[in-house]
């Protein structure tokens, strides 16, 4: 038996973090025994000799969300383990984990200061990013130290001339007006007995840069930029001492001349000061700082994931058209690029980025008015630089001033994102979809910097609400994301104060003096990220005290929203407010209005219903039964109230697109008797509409997933393996390597389609990946058993797609689910449970004796199966599982022109040999009005016969027979 990943908080070993309340988390794997029992135990040293809790042992214990009965103290290391016994005999025990407390509450001996005099002339002395320094003596030995430190707007920082922590972009982007994340950094190793040194950068960033809408603002949150510190040593000798930022500290322009999140950084090498991080005798021209009277008590212990160099990427070179020399580095990346310079002094090197190639050119017109660029001016010196508080999403790189012969091996392409461990994989029989899936991780990779942004390279890169939400389960599935989704919300909850309740459109929410539209709040499926996050980390994580963390941001959001409707009537729908809609689908009356075809009020009032759900749900997990209850009522309520003014008594919606269909079959908004209605008037819409989406960020992440509830699985994988637009595999097809904002963001003749709102790196629909995840592989949570204590486990194979292996590491142990359509027409499944957990199996197609059978020879005789349809259905504990039957369904076809229209439109293969021989056919009523005819028959259709004769239905049914 192992015993690992163990986590604080969601957090492996974690220093200076908000741990309020403190929360274990561990992982069991391999062998178990009967009758095991477990005990935590939590130490001050690693020898555990001092210990200052131990959990009686238990025979049942919560790995996911473990709370030691014990007042931590602040700036304390503590250490803890997990041990497992069966009978009186030790059977496993963890490597120890620690954890270590931030400072005490309020208690700052340190002050804000700035560069420069707080007076007139400070905008000048602030113009290059300033460089901070503290010089101090060690007369003895140091037993330990710890440096609290936050630089706004950005800050970096060296001791004795060496970097001494691997995190870039501190502190982090957050909600600065309410509060400020420091960091907690062990320095023990790098000080000496006698002269030392601290050395800190500071940059604009996004607390003081030019960031926002419409050209962006400067100083959104301040003015000034300012540091505080404090380096608390420990001695051998048992003594201490704390050295504090105040009017001691000194300062000096540093050699970085302009830093931009958006237009990039400008180093000037002559500028440098020498020994800026370590102790110098001569500190001529170093200028005192000023004290701010800036308040600490927004300060606090960060929550942020650290950022940091996760992968490195090395380019291609190649010679455009235009004579430009251009760096591909093969794949959409945020981060930025380290060179060797070695060039006369004065000499200016760098580069400016893009995310495409247009005719084989340099282009970034998308971006906006982010110049996104880098400029290096030589000292003459060799040596490799890089940006410091900046950052770029690009693939392609043109670089400035360099000779047209270089060496790709001199730049690095450094990807940078929150340190989260990727815990999904998915590989399937088709490389265009793995491809796809590889893209959306991407997408998840470059807009994971602290903040779950819409897109990280142009003139915006912001935390909107409603990206967030629509990829949460996808990013869960991906990533390790409780900690990182832990910190937005605590952001949302700021802002969330501050607003009676709603929620902003963007978080951390931009507060400029002349706010524009975008800066507002209040609207569906953006602002329901208050309800939808939290739902989602605890159904994958089973964190109990998480969801009761964020539970009040449930409930006033909701709230608002109750308010609104009682504002109007109490109607139980939502009809106010700005509302984005299905925001870029493809069904609006005008195409260049954003905001699609389906009734805005419909969509606000099915968030509604599905925020009022997702808290009661909450509220019953938490033991709240009378807010359960009160929001049940509620829920049922909107429901009604929906069907009441958008379905008819026989189940016609009365809003026609693709969206109203999704949302009323995923969120099982009709009644029961016109479910089938809705359904086969579902199946004729996208039969009509040549089975291509038309969703946009409302319908989309549901679509498939409506489709496979809805027993119509074929046309869900048919949809996805689409090539031609609108489509996912379009923009495979074209060499994406992330999730386009648009599904036409670059046309087929490989121009961007425009530059007005046009990201190559946009995560949203790069939510087809839950799909994958839960229907495709069938890896679905169980809310009663969150956490995967419980889990469901019900693939739904297709020979579309032929076969699909992957796993999941959740947060009770990896999960695997994989099948495959044999050459003799047998399923095959092999699927992995977690040692302490329980999965319920269903095969499809199958009968409940023969897969008894199987159990039995794999052990399971007590295993009860049950036949539901034509499927069976099991439940199995830890350990690996596999079956081999022929399917009561072939799932290999002989196609023909002897099927019927339907069928036969139904598979993506099919429909592309109807249409290729005959075009006319798409969306053509007449046809339409056949489906249930073979398609033999339609040679004597009335009109349609006259494009439909003998010979070409010969063809067509020869092409059909090669697939």
């Amino acid at each position: 038996m192992n015993i690992e990943k163990l986590r604080t908080n969601h957090l492996e070993n974690p220093i200076g973090y908000l741990l309020e309340p403190a929360s274990f988390s561990w992982i069991v794997s391999g062998q178990t025994v009967p009758d095991m029992e477990t005990k935590v135990v939590l130490a001050a040293d690693a020898a555990f000799e001092e210990v200052l809790f131990e959990s009686a042992w238990l025979n049942e214990i919560n790995a996911l969300d473990f709370q030691p009965e014990i007042t931590l103290a602040p700036q304390q290391r503590y250490y803890w383990k997990v041990l497992v016994q069966a009978g009186a005999e030790l059977f496993a025990e963890s490597e120890p984990a620690f954890f270590e407390t931030a400072k005490a509450t309020g208690a700052w001996e340190a002050q804000w200061i700035t560069p420069g005099s707080s007076g007139e002339g400070n905008q000048e002395a602030q113009q290059a990013q300033p460089i901070l320094k503290k010089q101090f003596v060690i007369e003895k030995e140091v037993a330990s130290a710890r440096l609290y430190i936050c630089g706004l707007g950005l800050y970096e920082f060296e001791v004795n001339g060496q970097r001494t922590c691997d995190e870039y972009l501190l502190p982090g982007y957050h909600a600065y007006d309410f509060w400020q994340q420091y960091q907690t950094f062990d320095v023990t190793d790098n000080l000496k007995v006698g002269g030392n040194a601290l050395g800190i950068l500071l940059g604009d960033g996004w607390y003081k840069g030019r960031f926002g809408f419409d050209g962006g603002y400067t100083n959104l949150y301040g003015e000034e930029l300012k540091l505080i510190a404090e380096l608390h040593l420990a001695y051998a000798d048992g003594t201490a001492e704390t050295i504090a930022s105040d009017d001691s500290w000194l300062t000096k322009p540093g050699p970085i001349l302009k830093s931009s999140i958006y237009d990039g950084e400008v180093y000037d090498a002559r500028k440098e000061i020498a020994a800026w991080s370590e102790y110098a005798d001569d500190l001529s021209g170093w200028q005192q700082v000023a004290v701010l009277p800036d308040a600490t008590d927004k300060l606090s212990p960060r929550l942020s994931p650290a950022l940091k160099y996760v992968e490195r990427l090395v380019p291609e070179v190649i010679q455009s058209p235009a004579g430009e020399t251009i760096l591909d580095f093969g794949q959409n990346m945020v981060g930025w690029i380290a060179f060797k310079a070695h060039a006369p002094a004065g000499t200016e090197l760098g580069y400016e980025v893009g995310e495409w190639l247009q005719d084989g050119c340099f282009y970034n017109e998308n971006l906006r008015t982010a110049e996104a660029k880098f400029t290096y001016i030589s000292d003459g010196t060799a040596r490799v630089v890089r940006p410091h508080f900046t950052f770029y999403g690009f693939q392609y790189a043109k670089l400035i001033g360099f000779d047209a012969a270089v060496d790709p091996a001199d730049f690095s392409g450094y990807v940078i994102h929150s340190e989260l461990e990727v815990t999904g994989r998915i590989e399937t029989a088709n490389p265009k979809v793995n491809q796809l899936i590889k893209n959306a991780l991407w997408g998840q990779k470059g807009n994971f910097l602290d903040v779950p942004t819409d897109c990280p390279q142009r003139d915006e890169r912001m935390g909107w609400t409603g990206d967030a939400q629509i990829f949460a389960r996808t990013a869960s599935y991906n990533m390790y994301t409780p900690a990182f989704y832990r910190k937005f919300m605590h952001d949302l909850r700021l802002e969330q104060e501050q607003l009676d309740g709603s929620v902003p459109f963007v978080v951390p929410m931009l507060k400029p003096k002349d706010a524009g539209a975008f800066m507002g709040n209040g609207a569906a499926a953006w602002s329901d990220a208050a309800t939808v996050i939290p739902w989602v980390l605890y159904e994958q994580h089973g964190d109990l005290s998480l969801l009761r963390e964020q539970y009040a941001t449930m409930v006033d959001w909701v709230e608002y929203i109750r308010r609104e409707d009682e504002r109007t009537g109490s109607n139980r729908l939502w009809t106010t407010g700005f509302q984005f809609g299905d925001w870029l689908a493809l069904d609006g009356k005008n195409p260049h209005a954003p905001i699609g075809g389906t009734d805005p009020k419909l969509v606000a009032s099915v968030y509604y219903y599905y925020s009022t759900t997702l808290t009661a749900k909450a509220a019953a997990a938490l033991g709240n039964q009378a807010d359960a209850e009160k929001y049940t009522t509620l829920a049922e309520s909107i429901k009604a109230a929906i069907q009441a003014e958008f379905l008819t008594p026989k189940g016609r919606l009365a809003v026609n697109t693709q969206t109203a269909y999704v949302l009323f079959l995923y969120f099982d908004l009709g009644p029961e008797a016109t479910r089938h209605r809705i359904i086969a008037d579902f199946e004729a819409k996208l039969l009509e509409d040549d089975v291509h989406l038309k969703t946009g960020f409302v319908g989309t992440p549901y679509l498939c997933e409506a489709l496979t509830k809805s027993g119509l699985t074929e046309l869900a994988y048919s949809i996805l393996l689409n090539e031609d637009y609108p489509s996912w595999l379009y923009a495979v097809d074209l060499g994406a390597t992330t999730i386009w904002e648009r599904w036409n963001s670059v046309l087929p003749d490989g121009k961007i389609s425009g530059t007005d709102m046009n990201s190559l790196n946009h995560y949203a629909y790069g939510s087809i990946v839950e799909w994958l995840f839960r229907s495709v592989l069938g890896i679905q949570a169980n809310p009663a058993q969150p956490g995967y204590r419980h889990f469901y486990l019900k693939p739904a194979p297709s020979a579309q797609l032929g076969a699909a292996s992957g796993e999941y590491d959740s947060s009770s142990g990896k999960i695997k689910s994989a099948w495959s359509i044999l050459e003799d027409g047998n399923l095959s499944f092999a699927f992995e449970v977690p040692t302490l957990s329980t999965a319920t199996i269903t095969l499809p197609h199958c009968q409940a004796d023969e897969i008894a059978g199987q159990l039995q020879e794999l052990g399971l005789v007590q295993a009860e199966i049950v036949q539901i349809g034509d499927g069976a259905t099991f439940t199995v504990g830890g350990g690996a599982y596999a079956f081999t039957y022929k399917p009561l369904k072939a799932y290999k076809t002989n196609y023909s022109i002897a099927m019927t229209y339907r069928e036969l439109l139904e598979t993506k293969a099919t429909r592309t040999v109807i249409f290729d021989q005959l075009p006319m056919l798409k969306g053509n009523d007449l046809a339409l009005n056949q489906l249930d005819s073979p398609f033999e028959t339609f040679s004597s259709v009335p009109i349609v016969q006259h494009f439909v004769n003998k010979e070409v239905l010969a063809r067509i049914d020869a092409a059909l027979a090669e697939l």
